[in-house]
């Protein structure tokens, strides 16, 4: 069986060339891109697919799972611009598919598109009926898969550590988008398949806070509904096993935001866990 990395961002050249056309954030100038959050390096290296593939092997991978990063602010564009912005990196990361031999697949920002995996959307889809119910109508009709990922966060304030969006911001929403779920999501969405990145920012770690509101978490997880690995170690693997079991667990790295050596080799120590949360057997079937 496939060994499959969910969580890969990669930018195609069309994709790169409209970040740089722009004027307002999210935009590329020279080495720097530009997003509500603030000014980052931008190595246009990370986006070889080439280079990517050979990380792929060194990680002993099969398959990475492309997807759009909502934390870039595209988000909060008027509609012209964003769909402007997540077609063309859809459309240049659709030919990268079809060149990479099967080593890569792609998610289709905020959208249900035949040929892709599935939609990836930011956390707001969950968080506010009007931004999801469309996107999540259409997928659960589908019966899709859907990956969430936190959003964009806005500039930090000045006496803020410069960590600050990256943990306090991007987990809380991934907490209460799980907890979204958990809530009410499945009632509404019954064929749905949802993949929380980064451990839904540990949403698992609350379980014994539910109980003493009555729900049992282990219980409210049902079969399709799944936490990728990204950013964590050991002891959070452990304790979402203890919490929700194996089964729950896919491997997703958040390359080349990070580097994926410290996540995968903490998930290669579970032994048999990790072998299953790397093959992601309840998403293989959107494999193709």
């Amino acid at each position: 069986m496939l060994t499959v990395d969910v969580h890969q961002h990669l930018w195609p050249p069309v994709f790169v060339d409209a970040l740089r056309s722009r004027r307002a954030a999210p935009l590329v100038r020279g080495p720097e891109l530009v997003t509500p959050e603030g000014a980052f390096p931008f190595d246009a290296q990370s986006d070889d697919p080439e280079a990517r593939i050979a990380l792929l092997d060194r990680d002993g991978i099969d398959v990475a799972v492309l997807s759009l990063q909502s934390t870039l602010g595209i988000e909060g564009l008027p509609g012209a611009e964003r769909d402007e912005l997540e077609l063309a990196w859809l459309e240049g990361v659709q030919a990268l598919v079809a060149q990479s031999h099967g080593r890569f697949r792609a998610l289709a920002p905020w959208r249900v598109v035949d040929g892709v995996v599935g939609t990836s959307v930011g956390a707001s889809a969950l968080l506010d009926e009007r931004v999801g119910r469309e996107v999540l109508s259409a997928a659960d009709a589908a019966g899709g898969m859907v990956f969430v990922h936190p959003e964009a966060e806005g500039p930090a304030a000045q006496d803020v550590a410069e960590w600050w969006g990256w943990i306090a911001g991007y987990s809380l929403q991934m907490q209460r988008a799980c907890l979204a779920w958990l809530a009410d999501g499945r009632r509404r969405y019954p064929a749905l398949t949802i993949v929380f990145a980064m451990l839904a920012g540990g949403a698992l770690f609350q379980g014994e806070r539910l109980a003493h509101r009555g729900v049992d978490l282990a219980a409210s997880v049902d079969p399709g509904t799944l936490f990728d690995t990204a950013t964590y170690g050991r002891r959070a693997l452990d304790l979402s096993i203890a919490t929700v079991g194996a089964e729950h667990l896919v491997y997703g790295s958040d390359t080349p935001v990070v580097d994926s050596t410290p996540t995968l080799d903490a998930i290669r120590e579970l032994g048999q866990a990790g072998a299953l949360a790397l093959r992601c057997g309840p998403i293989a079937r959107f494999l193709g």
